[in-house]
């Protein structure tokens, strides 16, 4: 089975940090992603509006650096929980548990794109076992896109897009 979602938008709030009784952190955003046609009508794209949740060490490093209308990547897994409400109707909330947060755009951009690769180590793993990696070796070993905050000089020329 696989249960595996990645997703790039624009943040349409700040997050939300908070902590469980226990101490855990959990920050909640909502990413608007762009839909991949217009509407007939207006010819405008329309977007939907997906609810995020990342826990522990990402969550405080979403907090500190993310903001409202900054370019995201996320990757998680979709989670379908429920409540009952106040009424006593069941509730049903659709959302993503992101293990992997890569900001995209500099936090002083003003919406350009960031000189280097985006990732600001914002990389934690969700769930027990301290995160290990599962392959073994390091993950500056096999991830070669993993950097140490500092830009990349990369002409606009060289990007594809």
């Amino acid at each position: 089975m696989l249960n595996r979602v990645i997703l790039i938008g624009r943040l349409t709030r700040d997050p939300e940090l908070r902590y469980t009784p226990a101490g855990v952190a959990v920050t909640q955003f909502t990413l608007a992603v762009d839909r991949p046609f217009t509407n007939s009508q207006s010819r405008e794209r329309e977007a939907d509006f997906i609810n995020i949740v990342t826990w522990r060490q990402l969550a405080e490093t979403c907090a500190n650096y993310l903001r409202k209308g900054r370019l995201t990547a996320v990757e998680g897994r979709i989670q379908v929980r429920n409540y009952d409400n106040n009424e006593g109707k069941k509730v049903y909330v659709t959302e993503i548990v992101a293990d992997n947060v890569r900001f995209l755009e500099s936090s002083n951009s003003g919406g350009n794109r960031e000189e280097g690769a985006g990732s600001s180590n914002a990389n934690a793993s969700y769930g027990g076992g301290g995160g290990g990696n599962r392959n073994g070796g390091s993950r500056e070993q096999q991830d070669p896109f993993i950097d140490d905050g500092k830009p990349i000089d990369i002409s606009d020329d060289d990007l594809p897009f």
